[in-house]
């Protein structure tokens, strides 16, 4: 990308921060106005009648920002295509927010999206394990799509507290953006990358603890599913990078997976509302939502992100440096409780 392609993509980008930011205070105003609040019941992690539906200003601003990317030529036809299929799993998170809708239908629509994104990236990419790249064939595409549906999913299971789940995607896009472009593992993709972490980023201002609105499964849905597009794309240039985004997720990866899988084996329903992930039990220990967001962010800072840049380094070890990367995460999260089973 050239010197006049990066101030292009990073004045989008500021512009797209301050209209998110604009339009999720409007988007509040609007919650209020017509009764879209969350009121607390014995499950919820918050104590306060507050505002949902913010994750519309990020769906909003970030939409209309990648088109602006595509328009000008500094994003691929089938990316932006892929992208698309974000706005379904929005609409469809929004008529959930207001009316409440089947868990049957949503995966439904959850599958179709990503069936949609994995159909224009040509499938899941070769993978890199060690210095040998596996071509998936068909199957590339079956696990393209459980990928990314267990993505969008898992940041609707981690949007649980102030300030946490969009904190967490700005960091996966800021941290995509940079390594996309140090590691050649396209500029398309950092583009992106960028936009949509300065929309989440936007969002954050007003969902920062204690939080002023939440972003809803409009906006958890969305987020999810586009970091999710993103990872594909990155690796469809450069094989080794699905690690590299593996890592910066780990957070919230290893949460939601280590939490479902300690569930499932006791047999209990994984759609139940439930508050035993690592990150809620430290909440209440805490007491303190902004806390539990900050120290998320240093172990972001501090370990996964150097992890990711050596990952997106040295692309014959990635694998095994992901493994690294992410152990001493599953056996923080144990420790900390998730998928712990809560007091009757």
């Amino acid at each position: 990308m050239s010197h006049t392609g990066v101030g292009a993509v990073a004045l989008v980008g500021l512009l797209t921060l301050a209209a998110s930011a604009a339009l999720t205070l409007l988007v509040r105003r609007l919650a209020f106005a017509h009764g879209i609040l969350d009121i607390p019941n014995e499950r919820s992690s918050h104590t306060n009648v507050t505002p949902r539906g913010g994750g519309l200003a990020i769906v909003a601003t970030a939409t209309v920002a990648m088109v602006w990317l595509g328009l000008s030529g500094a994003v691929p036809l089938d990316e932006l295509i892929a992208m698309s299929g974000g706005t379904v799993v929005a609409l469809i998170g929004f008529l959930d927010d207001r009316f409440g809708l089947r868990t049957v239908v949503r995966f439904a629509v959850h599958v179709g999206a990503a069936s949609w994104a994995v159909f224009w990236l040509g499938g899941l990419p070769p993978l890199s394990i060690g210095s040998h790249v596996v071509q998936l064939g068909w199957m590339g595409h079956v696990l393209g799509v459980v990928g990314l549906v267990w993505t969008l999913n898992l940041f609707n299971f981690m949007d649980g507290i102030d300030g946490i789940a969009a904190s967490e995607s700005v960091f996966i896009a800021c941290g995509g953006a940079l390594l996309s472009v140090t590691g050649d593992s396209g500029s398309d993709v950092s583009a992106i990358a960028l936009v949509f972490g300065a929309a989440c980023c936007g969002f954050l201002v007003w969902n920062w603890p204690p939080a002023k609105i939440f972003m809803g499964d409009v906006g958890s849905g969305y987020i999810g599913y586009v970091i999710g597009v993103l990872a594909l794309a990155a690796t469809r240039i450069s094989p080794h990078f699905l690690w590299v985004w593996l890592i910066l997720a780990g957070t919230f990866f290893v949460d939601a997976t280590v939490t479902l899988i300690r569930r499932l084996l006791r047999g209990e329903r994984i759609y139940q509302a439930h508050r035993s992930h690592a990150y809620q039990w430290l909440a209440r220990k805490w007491s303190s939502h902004q806390r539990v967001t900050v120290a998320v962010w240093g172990v972001n800072l501090m370990w996964l992100l150097p992890c990711a840049f050596a990952a997106a380094r040295f692309a014959q070890h990635a694998m095994w440096i992901a493994c690294v990367a992410l152990v001493p995460v599953v056996a923080l999260a144990i420790l900390l409780g998730a998928g712990r089973r809560e007091a009757a």
